[in-house]
């Protein structure tokens, strides 16, 4: 047959993004101990200097390779647990202790880093470029004046799968149906610069709630995500949960590249404290929602791990932007001097999702009728 569409699996990946690239909570690594991070297809080392600022460095000695994370952190150095080397921040080795000069050569990568939003940020480019300040993603609005509950945080490695398919949904209105148990009933994307944002409203779908006689009518969710970069999104949440009490949460979705088949995701949730929610209670709801996220994005890796690559998709209108959106990320993975307009260039996409809440309410009234007592 040769009308028949085949599967296009794409090229095999031999670069990682260029970018930011969120490691974890910033204080997880200020426990006095060198951390290793398996990202970009090697190891890293993070580890915090007498002043507090955390430092990032390759992490093999370039003497002879032993793991700089077995080793300890002596004053502002990292110490290699092989034969005591001792690294500073900058990469420059600062002492071999039983020499009587330091290799004027003994030099290791040192990572451009920050810390937004309570959390260790580092800069991954295959040209070595140092970071332009308008790239880092911004700081939560009342995050740093301590209006937000602490982040619960939570991490997963996820193989078999690159990480652009978690990438992909951030236009894939859909998914939110059968995947997340949602009704989308506004879904709008905006493509611009190094960012990429989703626009959504949508309503619980009943026949996946425990107790659906206990959900309020009017229980609403308004959310804003953007992409600030190939790896860090923050997600403003909106939560109508009872008449005039709205719950606002920020969640983090965020994730680095292990291998070329391989990432470990990462995703956060904070609540504004608010009159009528003590802190204590922020933190609760904000450990709740962090569970019911992580069961969410466990049913996407359950799709990543089972799928096949797909470079050319079939689409239908109520699909969205997904060829856009590939080629607006697509310059994260090609040289700077290669970054095209149509990689860059503002793009707007609003789905209709009238149709498909119309036939989406039909199948919900039948999963709710069958629960019924006596349904047949």
């Amino acid at each position: 047959m040769t009308d028949v569409r085949e599967i296009d699996t794409g090229s095999v990946m031999t670069r990682f993004a260029r970018g930011w690239h969120c490691l974890g909570l910033a204080d997880a690594f200020r426990d006095g101990r060198p951390h290793g991070v398996d990202a970009f297809g090697t190891m890293l080392v993070v580890f915090a200097d007498t002043g507090g600022s955390l430092r990032v460095l390759d992490g093999y000695c370039r003497h002879m390779g032993g793991n700089l994370a077995q080793g300890e952190i002596k004053g502002d150095e990292v110490a290699c647990p092989f034969h005591d080397w001792r690294w500073g921040g900058d990469g420059r080795c600062k002492l071999v202790p039983y020499a009587k000069r330091t290799p004027r050569m003994a030099r290791t990568r040192a990572w451009p880093t920050t810390e937004v939003n309570g959390q260790l940020l580092v800069w991954h480019d295959p040209e070595r470029s140092s970071p332009p300040t308008e790239l880092i993603p911004p700081t939560i609005a009342g995050y740093d004046e301590g209006r937000w509950s602490p982040w619960q945080w939570s991490s997963i490695l996820i193989e078999g799968a690159h990480c652009r398919e978690i990438v992909d949904n951030n236009v894939d209105m859909a998914h939110f149906f059968y995947i997340h148990h949602a009704y989308p009933t506004y879904f709008k994307n905006v493509i611009e610069g190094h960012t990429a944002s989703q626009f959504m409203e949508s309503k619980p779908r009943p026949d996946f709630t425990a107790n659906p006689e206990k959900l309020w009518d009017g229980t609403y969710l308004r959310s804003e995500a953007t992409y600030f970069g190939p790896a860090y999104m923050i997600n403003w949440l909106h939560n109508d949960l009872a008449p005039d009490f709205t719950v606002e949460v920020a969640l983090i979705n965020c994730h680095y590249p292990v291998s070329h088949n391989s990432f470990m995701l990462q995703w956060g949730v904070a609540v504004q404290e608010m009159p009528g929610l003590p802190a204590d209670k922020a933190a609760k709801l904000a450990a709740a929602m962090n569970r019911s996220f992580g069961e969410g994005f466990l049913e996407d890796v359950e799709i990543w791990k089972n799928k096949s690559p797909i470079e050319n998709p079939l689409l239908t209108e109520e699909d969205g932007p997904v060829y856009q959106h590939r080629r607006w990320y697509q310059q994260f993975y090609v040289d700077a001097a290669d970054v095209t307009a149509d990689m860059t260039g503002r793009y707007e996409q609003e789905v209709d999702t009238t149709h498909a809440n119309d036939l989406w309410q039909q199948e919900v009234e039948r999963n709710m009728a069958a629960r019924k007592p006596g349904s047949v």
